[in-house]
């Protein structure tokens, strides 16, 4: 018998097989003593495993490439935490043994990530699996990780670790089912960049048996479990239909009537260029830059080696547009030379432009390197600000820009409910806006955007971010000027258009989302996209909204 479960999609397509789940858990260690002489070599065998895992992890990082090579190097870095080493020194010292060491180190570990708030809570996941993976090294058994099948199949799991997603084979994988997890994790974010059909934050998901025959929608976040003959032919006959369009739909994107919506990428480094240009992105609507800082968490990388990483990605869009976020540290990117470590919410704390004001020098020499960049090159360079508050925030920065010599336009992200609300008084200061809208739905609900149990809180079509995102459009339209939005809700076909006729200039998302959102803008008039935006915003929760441009964008 038919039954219908529902989690959150967010990796789009549709994926019909047998469920298979995820290899359990390394189980707890004993807690046995060790003798006094046996320190110095479980010290060693300890030191041995986390290399290994960490050497692990930066090969699966190269054989991955893009988004999930960064992902794993992180990973790699949280495996040789000089503190936790010593943590775990400390514990054989007296008396642990190494695999115990290591687990109980890794907990202590672990509850600091999760009271930490925001994004680093949401690394917690990304910690287990580095502990299960050293833990089972030293234990002898095998890893944690994807199933060994033959035949494709629809993988379950309680969460899904950066290592297992970003090497996972489609042509075996057909999608992906996980118990937790939200819009914006690593497992979300890395799906949408291998074009897997995934559903997160679906409690019970666990509980559905091997083998089970489910179906698998990654656009509506539905899972179909023992799914009728009908309910399949249905499926596949959408799937089949979304193929074509996507196939049909070629060029710049626009609406039905031709009004332009330039449709951009997200990119972290030049890595990710090649995946953009041919998905066809008219540009790059965000460029994460934190990728350089991450390799040496203790200083900044020099002015030479960020010229060099920027003009690779400016130089693969000639007369493109590349819109660069300059360096978003804190909170979730700690980096500690410049993020302080005893806040008590670094999500509210100093993050973003206010780390970088607080550190001039590092702002001086990023801007400095993007003009040297971008010398010569026919490419229009735009430049903008993480986590802006006000006019102020915005002043900051533009001057900044201008002592820099920089030459190119400046903007300022949308990701606090202040900068949508007063959009004019920040527009007086910077030429565009861009809406983080992970961020500002974050803030705007307080809710931690990686936490699965308040996921419905982070939903884009939230009516609330709609009104926010409407503001802040209204505001660019008045100035003359642009507003694009550079969250994950670009990535959303339906809600594309919903931006779309709420005045978004705009649409930046992972490269694998863009041949989707260009058909879906395709096949609608603008006049009809504001109609769909109307319906949306005068719904009462975010499943009325997306039912409401459904509704009105399907003639129903």
């Amino acid at each position: 018998m038919e039954t219908t479960l529902r989690g959150v999609g967010v990796s789009h397509g549709v994926a019909i097989g047998e469920v298979r789940h995820m290899g359990t858990a390394v189980l707890e260690p004993p807690a046995k003593q060790i003798p006094a002489e046996e320190a110095e070599r479980e010290q060693q065998r300890a030191r041995q495993a986390v290399e290994a895992v960490a050497a692990d992890l930066t090969a699966r990082g190269n054989l991955a490439g893009g988004e999930a090579q960064a992902v794993l190097e992180a990973q790699a870095l949280m495996a040789q935490d000089p503190e936790l080493m010593a943590d775990v020194d400390r514990r054989i010292a007296v008396g642990s043994s190494a695999e115990r060491a290591v687990y109980d180190a890794f907990a202590a570990y672990r509850e600091l990530l999760a009271n930490a708030g925001e994004y680093l809570a949401g690394r917690v996941a990304d910690l287990d699996d580095v502990r299960n993976r050293i833990v089972a090294r030293l234990l002898g058994v095998p890893m944690p990780g994807v199933p060994d099948s033959d035949q494709p199949y629809v993988l379950v799991a309680r969460d899904l670790a950066p290592a297992d997603t970003a090497l996972l084979d489609p042509t075996l994988v057909l999608g992906f089912v996980t118990e937790e997890g939200g819009p914006t994790s690593h497992s979300a974010i890395l799906a949408r960049a291998l074009g897997v059909p995934a559903v997160v934050a679906l409690p019970g998901a666990g509980e559905i048996a091997e083998g089970t025959l489910i179906a698998v929608d990654g656009s509506s976040g539905e899972i179909f479990v023992n799914p009728t003959e009908e309910r399949r032919a249905a499926l596949e006959a959408a799937a089949a239909e979304r193929k074509a369009a996507l196939a049909a739909a070629t060029g710049p994107g626009a609406t039905a009537d031709g009004h332009k919506v330039p449709l951009l990428a997200n990119i972290g480094g030049p890595a990710d260029v090649p995946a953009a240009v041919e998905a066809g992105a008219e540009g790059v609507g965000l460029f994460r830059t934190e990728f350089l800082f991450l390799d040496d968490s203790k200083n900044a990388p020099s002015e030479e080696k960020q010229v060099e990483a920027y003009r690779q990605v400016l130089e693969a869009f000639p007369e493109g547009r590349v819109v660069v976020r300059v360096l978003d540290a804190g909170a979730d990117k700690p980096l500690e030379f410049l993020t302080p470590g005893d806040e008590p919410n670094p999500a509210l704390g100093v993050r973003g432009l206010r780390t970088l004001l607080d550190h001039p020098e590092v702002l001086r020499t990023q801007l400095t390197a993007l003009a040297k960049a971008a010398e010569g090159l026919p490419v229009h360079l735009e430049v903008m600000a993480p986590m802006v508050a006000d006019r102020a925030d915005a002043k900051a920065f533009a001057d900044a820009c201008r002592e820099a010599g920089l030459r190119a336009k400046y903007g300022a992200m949308v990701e606090i409910p202040s900068a949508a609300l007063r959009a004019r008084s920040v527009l007086q200061e910077v030429e565009f806006l861009s809406l983080g809208t992970n961020d500002l739905a974050q803030y705007t609900f307080a809710a931690d955007r990686q936490v699965g149990a308040v996921s419905r809180l982070q939903d884009p079509w939230q009516p609330a971010l709609l009104d926010l995102v409407a503001l802040s459009a209204e505001a660019a339209r008045a100035e003359g000027k642009s507003c694009g939005v550079c969250g994950e809700a670009a990535s959303d076909p339906l809600l594309a258009c919903v931006l779309t006729g709420l005045g978004v200039t705009s649409l930046s998302m992972g490269a694998a989302s863009i041949p989707y959102v260009r058909a879906s803008l395709a096949k609608f008039t603008l006049a009809q996209c504001e109609r769909a935006a109307a319906a949306a915003r005068a719904a009462d929760s975010a499943e009325e909204a997306r039912n409401a441009a459904q509704a009105v964008l399907s003639g129903e």
